[in-house]
């Protein structure tokens, strides 16, 4: 986990393909990166080049251990009964998480993913928790909702807890593969969860991490922080 200073070294900064394309989304697991842009272009990092994910226009990626999971530009990826994402998560364990428009959270296992062919349906199930934006690793998920407040479980599908009511506009929360947690405000403010334990898995309070540009997405894998701000570059961070 990062120091409770939140003292963070800038690494490196990677320009977004080229100045006429900006990044919108970044997730990262499992030691690979994956991102969006505004032009609705998928990528993935090899090395400091971005690679092409196909030519499907894509809104939202997400990598982890069932592998590399999106939705796309006119958000086709139906649940059921007309359901439809707008983000996925594929940081869990054990199942992918989707978020529709309408804050409905939608699960599906790792088995069936994994055995998931062209043409399949998928068997999703429904969370009884309302969020907007959804995060997973092993040590629980993390969500927020359009009310403010912010979510925390071990399990999905039952067992969500308020964590807190901030009173200011959220955009999302994030959790490593390691449990550790950022969240990102409306205001472009970057905060890490600190006091997080095994006795505490949802921690204590928010430490404002402080950084000169505004974020607007964020995620953390293997001791890396991948940030946009923005103007659309990602900015790559380390402890």
């Amino acid at each position: 986990r990062m120091k409770e200073t939140g003292d963070l070294l800038l690494l490196s900064v990677l320009s977004v393909l080229n100045e006429h394309s900006g990044a919108t989304q970044i997730d990262a697991g499992q030691g690979q990166v994956v991102m969006t842009n505004n032009k609705s272009e998928a990528f993935f990092l090899s090395g400091s080049t971005w690679t092409g994910l196909g030519s499907v226009p894509m809104k939202h990626v997400s990598v982890g251990p069932t592998g590399i999971w999106g939705v796309d530009n006119t958000v086709h990826f139906h649940v059921y009964s007309g359901q439809k994402l707008h983000q996925v998560d594929a940081g869990g364990q054990d199942q992918i998480l989707g978020v529709t428009s309408s804050s409905t959270v939608h699960c599906l296992s790792s088995a069936a993913a994994s055995g998931f062919k062209q043409g399949d349906s998928l068997s999703w199930t429904t969370s009884s928790r309302a969020l907007m934006y959804i995060s997973c690793s092993s040590h629980g998920c993390w969500g927020v909702n359009s009310g403010k407040e912010i979510y925390f479980t071990v399990n999905s599908h039952i067992g969500w807890v308020s964590v807190e009511f901030l009173p200011i506009s959220l955009l999302m929360v994030e959790v490593g593969t390691d449990g550790t947690v950022f969240m990102v405000g409306g205001n472009g403010n970057f905060y890490q969860r600190i006091g997080i334990s095994a006795d505490v898995p949802h921690g204590t309070s928010w430490f404002q991490i402080p950084l000169s540009n505004n974020i607007k997405h964020a995620s953390y894998d293997l001791g890396n922080l991948w940030l946009v701000i923005n103007d659309g570059v990602i900015m790559k961070c380390t402890q």
